[in-house]
């Protein structure tokens, strides 16, 4: 590797950084609470700062910053429903959406770095709307709420996954997302198991 390469590569890391902090900072004055938007205008900016010709991976950044935002959204759900039910199945389920989505989210941000993707750090809105209107309800109704965002949750992250896993144009991102379907596709089932099951009982 020669000076010059070692320069370009140093001066697109300070770059990079350097968006990263700008572009949080603004979000956290204007909307604090959504990190989402804040990652995908980084990685938008650093799409239109590459040649996107010899770019291949241009438009991959959207599934890997979804999951992530799935894979807090199921983690802060999951240690809700913990905290809240008493109903042995719900529990059982939060375990595992707490358990599996932690590990696919250690990863997610090393395939993310590797490819210079940025990812929210933080709940975003949607998934705080989710968690505060959740929060809001108790005993059969919470389980029951639980329960349908869990299975509407995986199959809009499956819907998603399924798609990178055909149409991402970066060769490790396409084999990750067809490496997590199995995974989703499970807790999709599980879901609408537990979610029978509640609707079933007195």
């Amino acid at each position: 590797m020669n000076f010059k390469f070692k320069s370009a590569k140093a001066l697109f890391a300070i770059t990079i950084l350097s968006m990263v902090f700008v572009v949080t900072s603004c979000k956290q004055e204007a909307k604090p609470e959504d990190s989402k938007e804040a990652a995908e205008d980084v990685n938008e900016a650093v799409k239109e700062s590459r040649d996107s010709i010899n770019d291949s991976r241009e438009d991959d950044s959207k599934y890997l910053v979804a999951a992530a935002e799935t894979d807090m959204a199921e983690i802060e759900l999951g240690k809700l429903a913990l905290a809240k039910t008493k109903n042995a199945g719900v529990k059982d389920l939060a375990k595992m959406m707490i358990d599996q989505h932690t590990k696919a989210s250690e990863k997610l941000k090393p395939l993310a770095a590797s490819k210079e993707i940025v990812l929210p750090v933080a709940l975003t809105k949607d998934g705080q709307d989710m968690f505060d209107d959740l929060n809001k309800k108790a005993g059969k109704e919470f389980d029951e709420s639980y329960a349908d965002m869990m299975v509407k949750g995986h199959e809009d992250a499956i819907s998603k996954i399924k798609d990178a896993s055909e149409n991402a144009k970066d060769a490790e991102i396409k084999q990750w997302a067809a490496d997590m379907l199995p995974t989703l596709n499970t807790h999709l089932e599980h879901s609408k198991m537990l979610r029978d099951q509640i609707k079933k009982s007195k």
